[in-house]
């Protein structure tokens, strides 16, 4: 069973730096820079509305964020990033920290969740995102750089919240 810690704080940053940096490192899902520090990669993790870490007992698996998408008219979506730690990979983790994203994103009373920028080699996210009833509304050609095959697309996933 996956537990979420609610409400992780920048002192877990060594549990959550540990599951970002391989991930930002590969530089092959993220639009984060390769070598971004420990410090930013951190800074751009828990700027977000609320930061999670799920667990399984007791072991880090996982990390997620919610915040506003937009601000003004556009505060009612919010926007998520997930991070399943290395080695945890098809246990159903991304799963079930996007169930858990919807309930938490219902009770903070936003009315969508957008993924503005999903890398299209990212295959098994997409495959989750869209088995979650997430619709593609838009496509940006070659706006990611992957670091093996070049420019590659980036989609816009979008889900209201029921």
């Amino acid at each position: 069973m996956i537990d979420f810690r609610e409400g992780a704080e920048t002192t877990d940053g060594n549990t959550v730096w540990s599951m970002l940096e391989p991930i930002f490192r590969a530089g092959d899902a993220y639009a984060v820079n390769r070598d971004v520090s420990r410090e930013a990669g951190l800074q751009y993790w828990f700027s977000a509305k609320r930061v999670y870490v799920a667990k399984i007992d007791g072991v880090d698996v996982g990390t997620f964020y919610i915040r506003e998408n937009q601000q003004g008219g556009g505060v009612h979506v919010c926007n998520a990033g997930f991070v399943t730690a290395r080695g945890q990979e098809g246990r159903g983790i991304s799963r079930a920290m996007l169930a858990h994203a919807q309930i938490e994103a219902k009770r903070l009373q936003f009315k969508a969740m957008q993924f503005n920028f999903v890398v299209e080699t990212n295959t098994r996210a997409i495959d989750i995102w869209l088995r979650a009833g997430f619709i593609e509304i838009g496509r940006q050609p070659e706006a990611f750089v992957h670091p093996t095959l070049g420019p590659i697309d980036a989609l816009i996933l979008h889900k209201f919240l029921d």
